[in-house]
């Protein structure tokens, strides 16, 4: 079994694990939009508001990626008596496998923190929140509920975003309930005082955190195990992840350093990035797996995230498809699911890209396949193949079809420049992935008329635009199975 084989088999294993996460809940609302002159009262941009976005964010956001990978979660927060706090709660449950324990205070506000983004760029981002300390009763009942979830909990995660609900000392009383239960504490840290989080067995610092805890510098590997390392000494941590952005990540602990190459492809947007590690790696210990596997996980999933829109989560099937995609050549990287897809083209969208479409069954490729392709690629920016998989064609094309398997269709496919993206479908026609995706352009062959074609009305209902392609003569796979039959 190969290294991505054994990890892949990791991931199925999450949903074994039960997880107790808590921490400072947000709010995150993107708000996108145009920015095209400079305002004549002062020289700052114009935003024009086009559509706005309501997502979880800190803790929230950890407790989204573990539900993404399939763990049960144990979720724990402060919200505030307000519209923000309602919202927060309504976004909680619609989390699956999540048992939420949201602890309403009338004295705070729930914090928001609004994201403004222009042509795939954050402009300003605007934050509304209280960051006093829990005390009283809200504070007896966050240790409350910890001790009784840490009962059928086999990792706990804290989320600190220093808004007040992790205090030093209920920190310190957490990692105390955890240690006697025999249940590993990961730590998304945010203090530079880092004595708040003794006894912790991980902490998640980047190296803004990393130099700003220690005072020391971080600037290689040297420097940054040092600096790691006097943390650990100081503060009886068991293991220090340095998450490194673009250079990857570096696990530490007293006698050893093994680094993580950075996966990400192409990063879009690194919002909660550091949830998605400090929830993979707890989800990861609480399955059983080994720590340095974990690292590996998170790292594939952080690659993931970084290329997504907003506070995004991992999927265990993406990060299933990520490790898959590591053992394959780059014509293999381009066959995606649904889902990646989708993802693919949000982001893709919000860089200014025109998104086309078109699809068949591409048995036996010849050149009015590529004909057709190149017609399309030619109306958009990024194009995206609907290929039907093996059942549909033969219910569609016949018994002794198709000739090729659709593994091998999509790797002939992906395998064009012209191509950018490769989804299989099941259906006899597209239409699910088109309403999903709703691409700018649609391109049908010229061999149909708008009227006759079956997404016609789906592609129309959103705005989409309809291309005929007209079909290069004497090109057919049937035709050429019938001459070689003969």
């Amino acid at each position: 079994m190969t290294d991505q084989a054994k990890l892949a088999t990791s991931v199925e294993a999450l949903v074994t694990a039960k997880v107790l996460c808590i921490g400072d809940v947000m709010l995150d609302r993107f708000v996108y939009g145009d920015v095209d002159r400079i305002s004549p009262e002062a020289p700052i941009p114009v935003f024009s508001v086009n559509s706005d976005k309501l997502m979880l964010g800190g803790a929230g956001n950890v407790a989204r990626n573990l539900s993404g990978l399939g763990a049960v979660t144990y979720f724990v927060a402060v919200v505030g008596n307000d519209n923000a706090g309602k919202d927060v709660t309504k976004l909680i449950g619609k989390i699956d496998n999540t048992e939420a324990n949201l602890i309403t205070d009338p004295g705070r506000r729930t914090s928001i923190k609004t994201r403004y983004v222009a042509s795939g760029q954050q402009m300003m981002r605007a934050d509304d929140e209280s960051v006093e300390a829990i005390e009283g009763a809200t504070k007896n009942r966050v240790i409350t509920l910890a001790k009784s979830a840490l009962k059928d909990c086999e990792a706990m995660v804290l989320a600190d975003y220093a808004k007040g609900v992790l205090t030093p000392e209920i920190i310190q009383e957490l990692i105390g309930l955890a240690n006697t239960a025999k249940v590993p504490v990961i730590i998304d840290p945010q203090s530079i005082d880092y004595s708040r989080y003794r006894g912790a067995d991980l902490i998640t610092p980047n190296l803004k955190e990393l130099a700003d805890a220690t005072a020391m510098a971080v600037g290689d590997d040297d420097e940054i195990s040092a600096a790691a390392r006097k943390l650990i000494t100081e503060h009886k941590i068991a293991s220090v992840l340095a998450t490194r952005s673009g250079g990857g990540m570096s696990l530490i602990s007293a006698d050893s350093f093994d680094h993580f190459t950075a996966e990400a492809h192409e990063v879009f947007d690194v919002s909660g990035a550091g949830d998605t590690v400090a929830a993979t790696i707890a989800a990861s210990l609480a399955a059983g797996v080994d720590l340095n596997e974990a690292v590996h996980l998170a790292n594939t999933a952080a690659g993931i995230v970084v290329a997504k829109v907003g506070t995004a989560v991992a999927y265990a099937s993406d990060i299933i498809e990520a490790l898959h995609r590591q053992e394959l050549s780059l014509s293999e990287v381009k066959i995606l699911s649904l889902n990646s897809a989708i993802e693919h083209a949000e982001v893709w969208r919000l860089k200014g890209h025109r998104i086309g479409f078109t699809n068949g069954c591409f048995d036996l490729l010849h050149p009015g396949h590529i004909s057709t392709i190149a017609k399309a690629k030619a109306a958009c920016d990024r194009l995206i193949i609907g290929l039907n998989n093996d059942e549909s064609v033969k219910r569609l094309k016949g018994e002794d079809r198709p000739v090729q398997s659709e593994a091998a269709r999509a790797q002939v496919l992906a395998g064009l420049e012209n191509v950018d993206v490769v989804v299989i479908f099941s259906e006899d026609t597209p239409a699910n992935i088109i309403d999903a995706i709703k691409p700018e352009v649609f391109v049908k062959g010229a061999d149909y008329s708008v009227e006759e074609i079956p997404e016609a009305a789906i592609v129309q209902a959103y705005g989409g635009e309809i291309v005929l392609a007209e079909l290069e003569d004497g090109h057919s796979t049937t035709a050429t199975i019938a001459k070689l039959n003969k």
